[in-house]
């Protein structure tokens, strides 16, 4: 008897032990960074080997809002001031052809039944206190600066009732809106303030979980075909590969047929995507994988090549195998394809356009504007902020240079979240700001 206690007894001490070292690890001196966020940027990131912690690095920006008085800071030649406030959590923004401003207030569908594991629900915290988890507004609002001087001054309810709306594409009187689960097309009439026309589902997208659930939707040059984004339904595959089907993908739909195929693969989370105006190319900006570490795997964008693998979930940037993805497929990892360009760990790097339409001082018309939403899975935060990736002859080159900061407080609370960036009809830029709930709007100094 008296051995079973000192049995038990040294179960306890050794469990508590045990304790102790994991509130250490994880408390005390949790994961961190060991390389500067700048180190996973450019054409040649760092790549350190992955550090897969017991539990994932969480570090998180609690979403308050922008004080009175306060907004981003811009970039030295620059100016911003806010072009529209009090929205409901802005994600995605739309010029049409009048200049007129979409805005795609939404946040992800409620899911039915709940969350489906113990991981979801620490997610879905975590996305609250980052203020992703508020109802979604399920509509599109048009924007319209009446007197042009650079502030909305009228505002409409131009799509209600939709479903997680997000991506929009004008093409022939035709405004097609990609929710969460179906593409739709809607009538336009050139500056109308409200489509009340129930509209017609031209395809339906993947849908069910959604772990990523944005869908964007660009057209082709020519106006003849849609190019579709849809991320992956988890982090590296755990759900099982069936539920992956047709997505982490950009799909291509031929509009006069109505046929789609599957345009690159691959791509774990791609959101924003334009037109590289020197190659004609497609190009993708890419949220990757998390859990492996705060210096992996840097964001990127690249151009996206017709066919084209990009590795998800069995490697990233080209052939790095992550070990956690059983079984694996070598044969796909042997062409996986190396992204153009990353954008650091963890930045979140949601919106995407190229300069050709701005109108800011020369060093900002030939590159990329992306807007970085902002970190949860690393320490310290990373994104936060637009950037711009300069470029020359077509391809990008040196590191991306800060454009607007000043989301993040002292304290590291969150004042705002960029998302979706374009240029208005005066060349200038507007930003989404989905905690801010406001749309900023950049020029050149003294520029109005």
């Amino acid at each position: 008897m008296a051995k079973a206690k000192k049995t038990i007894g040294l179960v306890t001490v050794i469990g508590l032990i045990i304790l102790v070292a994991v509130v250490v690890k994880l408390v005390v001196f949790p994961e961190r960074a060991e390389l500067p966020v700048e180190a996973g940027m450019g054409s040649d990131p760092e790549l350190p080997k992955p550090n897969k912690t017991l539990m994932p690095t969480v570090n998180v920006a609690p979403a308050t809002g922008w004080p009175e008085g306060q907004q981003p800071s811009a970039a030295e030649g620059l100016r911003v001031t806010q072009f529209s406030s009090g929205l409901e959590h802005p994600r995605w923004l739309y010029k049409l052809p009048n200049g007129d401003i979409l805005v795609a207030e939404s946040n992800a569908p409620a899911k039915a039944g709940g969350s489906t594991s113990a991981k979801d629900w620490v997610a879905d915290k975590i996305k609250s206190t980052a203020g992703a988890g508020v109802p979604s507004a399920d509509r599109i609002t048009l924007l319209r600066d009446v007197d042009n001087d650079g502030v909305a001054d009228e505002r409409s309810k131009f799509l209600e009732d939709l479903h997680s709306p997000f991506g929009m594409t004008l093409v022939d009187g035709t405004l097609y809106v990609a929710n969460a689960d179906a593409l739709w097309s809607f009538p336009y009439t050139p500056g109308a303030l409200v489509i009340d026309d129930a509209g017609e589902k031209v395809t339906d997208l993947p849908a069910g979980i959604n772990h990523h659930w944005t869908k964007n939707v660009v057209a082709s040059p020519d106006g003849s075909k849609l190019y579709i984004a849809v991320g992956s339904n988890s982090n590296v595959g755990e759900r099982g590969m069936d539920v992956e089907q047709g997505r982490a993908a950009i799909w291509e739909l031929d509009i006069a047929s109505g046929d789609k195929r599957l345009y690159a693969t691959g791509l774990r989370n791609p959101v924003g995507m334009d037109w590289n105006p020197e190659t004609g190319e497609l190009w993708a900006v890419v949220n990757e994988r998390d859990e492996i570490g705060s210096d992996l795997v840097p964001d990127y964008a690249t151009s996206v090549q017709d066919g084209g693998f990009y590795g998800w979930p069995y490697s990233y940037f080209g052939q790095h195998v992550d070990q956690r993805v059983k079984p694996q497929k070598p044969e796909l990892v042997e062409r996986a394809i190396v992204p153009d360009y990353a954008l650091g760990a963890h930045t979140a790097s949601l919106g995407m356009s190229f300069a050709d339409e701005s109108q800011l001082p020369n060093q900002w018309r030939q590159g990329l504007f992306i807007g970085q939403h902002g970190s949860w899975n690393r320490r310290p935060k990373s994104g936060y902020k637009v950037v711009y990736v300069p470029f020359e002859n077509g391809q990008p080159t040196g590191k991306p240079v800060d454009v607007l900061t000043g989301f993040l407080s002292d304290d590291e609370d969150a004042y705002g979240r960029p998302v979706g960036v374009i240029f208005d009809a005066t060349g200038s830029l507007l930003v989404a700001d989905d905690v801010g709930n406001a749309i900023w709007r950049v020029t050149a100094e003294g520029g109005q």
